[in-house]
């Protein structure tokens, strides 16, 4: 496990669609789409009610399974058969050759890609450091516009094929809820106002990185866009959100727009999405967009190098604020590069987003 202030795990439910996306589906002229919305917004108060009664009655961790590479992953990919009972029939196991269906290639090979991110870039052993198998079920329920981290495992809906399509087909959408994962396991970041914000951007940073590692992307390759491909044709939109363009992802009539700030002078107050933990994820994530394109060459070496210090450095509380993280990651660009171009990149970044980084 990392050094961290945080001992005590709080394992969060985290999904990739927020709720006000659904707080505009439900409402949706169509009552096939509305029903839909709520159907998946009833299944993920669902997940998140057994997710606290987890948290509170606690849970062994996964361990390693026995005879494991350390610089292998352990990927289990199970079949939900359209119902909501995790984990499901076993259907792709590790070093198993790939099935016809193709969603659970998808899933295994982006519990791959992901792995390969934290141990290439960083030297980490599986999300928790410790080798942890990477667990996934596809086919969640009927129609579900959703994927998640439920604490434990990696969980994929199919989507409505009229706004969302499977949830496996990004691999960012894997590495954002995996690193949930590394969070939880790291600095575990409260998911409430602006350290759940942190927690959202933390995913939102890694899992860009996973796509532009798994791609070979430089920083001015990528396309900086959370879930590009997951939106159904028809819809007027790119993604789910944008860390190059806070706010732009998308813009569509039954969607709504995109409500994410760029910086902190159109931060968002509000009780809803536990105190917009995936609206203000913008601002923190237009900062890491700002050093990765003022550094260029790949963005998981310098820039990836300071926010991952800062998430597994053990100096990041669990109420971190946006200005505690700011400063760290100054801090951590000291410390590992001196006061050259990457800590100039960092302070001058947050600045732009109306974050102190002192």
């Amino acid at each position: 496990m990392d050094a961290t202030t945080n001992p005590v795990f709080n394992p969060v439910f985290c999904t990739i669609v927020p709720p006000h996306v659904f707080d505009r589906l439900i409402e949706a002229e169509d009552p096939a789409l509305a029903r839909i919305a709520r159907r998946t917004f009833v299944a993920d108060a669902a997940q998140r009610t057994e997710r606290r009664l987890t948290t509170v009655l606690g849970a062994e961790p996964a361990a390693p399974l026995a005879g494991a590479a350390a610089d292998q992953p352990q990927r289990t990919v199970y079949d939900a058969q359209h119902s909501t009972t995790l984990p499901g029939r076993r259907v792709r196991g590790e070093g198993e050759p790939p099935v016809q269906d193709a969603t659970v290639n998808r899933a295994y090979s982006g519990l791959g890609a992901t792995f390969e991110l934290y141990l290439q870039a960083y030297g980490r052993h599986s999300i928790d450091g410790n080798g942890m198998p990477l667990d996934a079920t596809v086919h969640f329920d009927n129609s579900y516009n959703n994927a998640f981290w439920n604490g434990s495992q990696m969980v994929f809906g199919d989507g409505d094929g009229q706004i969302f399509l499977d949830f496996t087909l990004p691999v960012d959408v894997i590495g954002h809820e995996l690193t949930h994962g590394v969070t939880q396991h790291s600095a575990n970041l409260t998911y409430f106002g602006q350290p759940g914000a942190l927690n959202e951007s933390m995913s939102d940073v890694f899992g860009s990185l996973v796509k532009q590692y798994a791609l070979d992307q430089d920083a001015h390759q990528a396309d900086w866009l959370i879930g590009a491909g997951l939106l159904a044709p028809g819809v007027h939109g790119d993604a789910l959100r944008s860390m190059k363009a806070p706010g732009t992802a998308y813009d569509d009539a039954v969607l709504g727009k995109d409500p994410q700030p760029a910086t902190m002078d159109q931060y968002v107050t509000t009780g809803r999405d536990n105190g917009g933990v995936h609206i203000n994820s913008g601002i923190p994530n237009h900062a890491f967009y700002l050093v990765a394109d003022a550094l260029g060459g790949k963005a998981w070496e310098h820039a990836g190098q300071i926010w991952y210090d800062v998430l597994t450095g053990g100096r990041l509380g669990s109420q971190a604020m946006f200005k505690d993280f700011a400063g760290l990651t100054v801090i951590a660009a000291r410390d590992r590069y001196g006061d050259g171009a990457e800590t100039q990149a960092v302070r001058k970044a947050w600045s732009q987003v109306g974050v102190p980084a002192s």
